[in-house]
């Protein structure tokens, strides 16, 4: 597995927010380009991000399904990329107080043509698309924790009654 992993300023109801709110995705996720739809039980084990990844015209549509799910800690996802193959993605969050989460994000290959790739040139890819994934859910989650915002879109709205 290859991993990263980054101490983010704000606490882990904030970020596992939002990996629970999959239209945000498309905005921190490297390489993913435009969320299609969400199914409306996420993140439930089984439920699914329709997603694109490229730049237009030349997109790959494909979807990500939750695999494992302990609200709070741990997100573990099944993400599949057309011919390319599969990879299992982990992230585990730990409480860092007073008020930080540290993320371990986790990504092996793990079918497909992607799993014949040597994990040292894996790596090379990996490391830094993921460190700019990590760096990204960071600034959101802070953001939405210092703004009271954990949800994202209509349901904040609905929350405070805008």
């Amino acid at each position: 597995m290859i991993s990263v992993e980054q101490l983010v300023p704000a606490p882990a109801e904030a970020v596992f927010a939002v990996l629970s709110d999959g239209w945000s995705y498309a905005g921190w996720v490297v390489g993913n380009s435009h969320i299609r739809e969400v199914d409306p039980d996420w993140p439930v084990p089984g439920s699914r991000i329709h997603h694109s990844a490229g730049v237009w015209p030349a997109q790959i549509r494909d979807t990500t399904r939750v695999h494992a799910v302990e609200p709070g800690r741990l997100l573990e996802l099944r993400a599949s990329l057309w011919l390319f193959g599969g990879a299992v993605i982990r992230f585990t969050l730990t409480p860092r107080p007073p008020a930080g989460t540290h993320v371990l994000m986790e990504e092996e290959a793990v079918d497909g043509p992607s799993r014949l790739i040597p994990a040292a040139v894996q790596a090379l890819a990996l490391r830094p698309r993921n460190r700019e994934a990590l760096a990204r859910l960071s600034d959101l989650a802070a953001g939405r924790h210092a703004t009271g915002r954990l949800r994202h879109g209509s349901a904040t709205r609905a929350q405070d009654g805008r």
